[in-house]
């Protein structure tokens, strides 16, 4: 054992060298398009245009951003060198407790750095950078049971914000350096530790690691968590669209559908501005995302018809487990912009514009930000 983990380190310390030789030599070796992932270009300049004209709903959600960014202002980072978190159901307050700082910086991080690439001003470029090289230079592991997966989906954030700003020329060389390599031995160790299991730890898993792969131009992992996707997708979804391994979680079966739907196609969106490969279109019999989709919105909306548990939980506006936000409808609104459904778009427009600001980090912003498969110029 002691010989297999010097080896791991070894590789790490390699992997580490190669990722910076990347990122600082010589930026044409990218292989992936950068601003992307989560982000394309294209979804970029449509917004920044319909901001510009003041056209609605994208006015009024960057608005909304432009004001989530104002406590990043006043707060101080929250970066410690061990993120320990116990697991939910054994220490709750605990939980929520430690997890608490990570997820209020990630998010700060990220919507600071959305607001540079939307505004080009240089203090919401360094203020996320704040943020992201504390974790960069103080955080080195994380610990306890339900570390690796708050780790995971709490740091999307972190990720996500990179990938924005790595164009950056006010990120310092030897900073940007530093949080590749705390992607590299904290992060993506979090999200490859749990991408091999059944549930929403997997997809939270897969997620991290693909925002991961994007930022560092890793071809292997991207391919790696491409194949894993695909390999159980409709193990995960059932002919009747139901999801087994979260609808058996009592009286939060709804909330995890939706916890594990959340980075499934958010995995799903970056894969297709990788690849262009469409993972939403993917159907085996009656099994599709498209059909988990329309399962968790139609008994969200009719809790009383869950044959799983009696009265389980609810999103709706005000909803209070985990966190106050409303769930799914963040979700359904991501997907409007890729399925098109009169059905999603009738459930999101009374709410708009939808933020998801706490906890985890999936669509976030996705009024703001939509989705095309189409391409953003006849939206």
């Amino acid at each position: 054992m002691k010989i297999q983990h010097q080896s791991t380190s070894v590789w790490t310390i390699i992997k580490s060298a190669i990722v910076c030789i990347g990122l600082f030599l010589n930026q044409n070796l990218s292989a992936f398009n950068h601003p992307g992932g989560m982000h394309p270009k294209a979804q970029i300049d449509f917004v920044k245009h319909q901001i510009k004209l003041k056209n609605a709903p994208y006015y009024t959600a960057f608005n909304d951003l432009i004001k989530a960014t104002d406590s990043a202002f006043i707060k101080e980072h929250h970066a410690i060198a061990d993120f320990s978190v116990p697991g939910y159901y054994v220490k709750p307050a605990e939980h929520r407790r430690n997890s608490l700082g990570f997820q209020t910086d990630a998010f700060n991080a990220y919507a600071c750095a959305l607001a540079w690439q939307l505004t080009g001003e240089k203090r919401y470029a360094n203020r996320a950078l704040y943020f992201m090289n504390a974790w960069g230079s103080i955080n080195k592991k994380y610990s306890e049971s339900d570390g690796p997966l708050v780790t995971s989906y709490s740091g999307t954030a972190m990720i996500i914000a990179a990938e924005l700003m790595r164009d950056y020329k006010g990120w310092k060389k030897d900073d940007k350096q530093l949080f590749a390599q705390w992607i590299i031995n904290v992060y993506q160790k979090a999200s490859n530790e749990i991408r091999y299991r059944k549930n929403n730890w997997a997809d939270w898993g897969r997620l991290g690691s693909t925002l991961s792969a994007y930022y560092l131009d890793d071809e292997k992992e991207m391919a790696e968590n491409i194949r894993l996707v695909k390999s159980d997708l409709f193990d995960k979804i059932a002919d009747d669209g139901h999801m087994p391994e979260e609808t058996r979680r009592g009286a939060n079966g709804i909330w995890y559908t939706y916890f594990s739907l959340a980075p499934i196609t958010a995995t799903s969106w970056v894969i297709y501005n990788t690849t262009g490969e469409n993972i939403f279109a993917m159907q085996k019999d009656k099994r599709s995302i498209k059909a988990a989709l329309d399962y968790l919105l139609y008994y969200n909306q009719h809790p009383k018809e869950w044959k799983w548990f009696e009265n389980p939980a609810q999103g709706v506006p005000g909803t209070s487990f985990p966190v106050s936000a409303f769930w799914p409808a963040n979700l359904i609104e991501a997907m409007t912009g890729i399925y098109n459904d009169p059905e999603y778009l009738k459930y999101v427009a009374p709410h708009r514009p939808l933020n998801y600001t706490k906890h985890h980090f999936a669509w976030t912003f996705p009024t703001l930000m939509p989705l095309s498969l189409h391409g953003y110029q006849n939206r």
